[in-house]
C-alpha cells in the first residue's frame, strides 16, 4: 500500500487525516489545537514531571498513537528500517528548537494549518515566516548542507522510541504516576481510546503518504513538486468545512479561546525557526514522529530534544500566552511573548545558521 504515489491518494490520506482531528476536535480535545505535535509533546512531558506548568500536563495517547501507527504500518507493509547516521546532538539540538519556535507561535506547523482553517489570521501571518524558514533550509541544502548519511543498525535500536511510547501509554493507563492538568488545555482531551485510535490511524496514513508539512514546502521550491501539498490541501479543506459547520470560524486577530497571540513578528520568527530547524531536521515535528516510528534512530533523537525543548519552554517561560477573556470584567486579554521567548527565538534562528553553514556533505568524505 503505497499512498505517495499519485495525488488522489494523497489528497485520500489528507482528508482521512483531517477527520481524525475533526473527531479529536468534536470529542473534547482544546479549540483550535485538535491535533498539535508541539502542544501534545509539551502536555506529555509535563504528565511526566518534566516541567511544572499545571495547566498544560496530559499525557495524550494521540503522541504514542502517532509513533505506534508509523512503528505497526512499516512493519505490516515491510517498510521498517533500523537505521542511525550521525552528528546525534546536533539533530537533539534542532528538536529543541522545533519545540520552543512552535511554543513561541503556540502551535506546531500543523496547528498552524488547523488555526489558518478556522480563520485565525495570526496564523495566516506566521505562514510567511515558516516559508522563509524552509526557503531558507533549502539554501542551506544547495550549499551542501548534511548532518550525515543513515546506515542500518541494530533493529532493536530502531524500537527504542516505540517502546517508550508504549511504556508511557501503560503508565497512563494502568497507574497514578503521571501529572495530569484540572484546568486549562491539558484538562481538555477527547476519550483515551478514541485519542489512541485517532493517534494511530493518522500515524499509519502519514507514514504511508510521508505527509510533511516542511517537505512539502522544500520540494516545491527545491524540484518545483507540488505532490506533497495535496496532502496538506486535503486535511485543511476537511478542517475549513468542520470550523464553519460549527460556527468555529472567525476571519480574525485577537480571538479568546483559542490560544494564540496577535505579536505578528514573533509569530513569524517563531515559524521562521521552526521551518528552518524542520528542513535541517529533515522534517517538521510531525515527521520527526513518524519516522521515528519506523526505525529512525536520527528522528527519536529529534523527538526527544522536541520533549526536552517544551519543557525548557515552559520551566523558563519562554512560551507565548494566548488572548483570553478575563473572567471578571469580560476584558480582552492580549496574548504576548514574554522576553525571554523573543530571545530564546533569537539564538534559535542563530544556532539553526550556524548548524546550516558548518555541516557540509564534503566533511563526510
Amino acid at each position: 500500500m503505497n499512498l505517495s504515489d499519485s495525488k488522489k491518494k494523497l489528497a485520500f490520506a489528507g482528508i482521512v487525516c483531517g477527520l481524525v482531528a475533526v473527531c479529536l476536535a468534536w470529542f473534547g480535545n482544546p479549540a483550535n489545537m485538535a491535533f498539535c505535535i508541539a502542544c501534545f509533546i509539551r502536555d506529555t512531558a509535563g504528565a511526566l514531571g518534566l516541567h511544572s506548568a499545571e495547566a498544560v500536563q496530559y499525557a495524550r495517547p494521540e503522541i504514542m498513537g502517532l509513533v505506534l501507527g508509523s512503528f505497526l504500518i512499516s512493519v505490516a507493509t515491510k517498510e521498517y528500517r533500523s537505521t542511525a547516521g550521525s552528528s546525534p546532538a546536533v539533530r537533539f539540538v534542532l528538536g529543541m528548537i522545533l519545540a520552543i519556535g512552535s511554543l513561541v507561535f503556540l502551535g506546531c506547523p500543523l496547528r498552524m494549518i488547523i488555526r489558518m482553517s478556522a480563520g485565525d489570521l495570526n496564523a495566516w501571518v506566521a505562514l510567511i515566516g515558516f516559508i522563509l524558514g524552509v526557503a531558507t533550509g533549502v539554501f542551506a541544502l544547495k550549499k551542501g548542507f548534511s548532518l550525515g548519511r543513515a546506515h542500518l543498525t541494530n533493529r532493536v535500536s530502531g524500537g527504542v522510541l516505540p517502546a517508550l511510547m508504549l511504556g508511557i501509554l501503560v503508565l497512563a493507563v494502568a497507574t497514578p504516576l503521571l501529572k495530569s492538568s484540572t484546568s486549562g488545555p491539558g484538562s481538555m482531551h477527547a476519550p483515551l481510546l478514541l485519542a489512541l485510535a485517532g493517534g494511530l490511524i493518522f500515524g499509519a496514513f502519514a507514514q504511508k503518504s510521508r505527509m510533511c508539512l516542511a517537505g512539502s514546502i522544500r520540494d516545491v521550491i527545491l524540484m518545483k513538486n507540488f505532490d506533497l501539498l495535496t496532502i496538506i490541501g486535503g486535511f485543511f479543506a476537511v478542517m475549513l468545512i468542520y470550523n464553519i459547520a460549527t460556527g468555529n470560524f472567525t476571519f480574525a486577530f485577537d480571538t479568546p479561546g483559542i490560544i494564540a497571540h496577535s505579536e505578528h513578528l514573533w509569530n513569524i520568527l517563531g515559524m521562521y525557526a521552526a521551518g528552518f530547524a524542520a528542513v535541517l531536521a529533515g522534517g517538521c515535528p510531525l515527521r520527526q514522529l513518524i519516522l521515528a516510528g519506523q526505525g529512525s534512530s536520527d528522528s527519536a533523537m529529534t523527538v526527544i530534544g522536541m520533549f526536552i525543548g517544551a519543557a525548557l519552554a515552559h520551566n523558563f517561560g519562554l512560551a507565548a500566552s494566548g488572548t483570553a477573556l478575563n473572567a471578571e470584567t469580560q476584558e480582552v486579554v492580549a496574548g504576548a511573548v514574554p522576553f525571554y521567548g523573543k530571545a530564546a527565538v533569537i539564538i534559535c534562528i542563530a544556532v539553526c545558521f550556524i548548524i546550516a553553514f558548518t555541516n557540509k556533505r564534503s566533511e563526510g568524505k
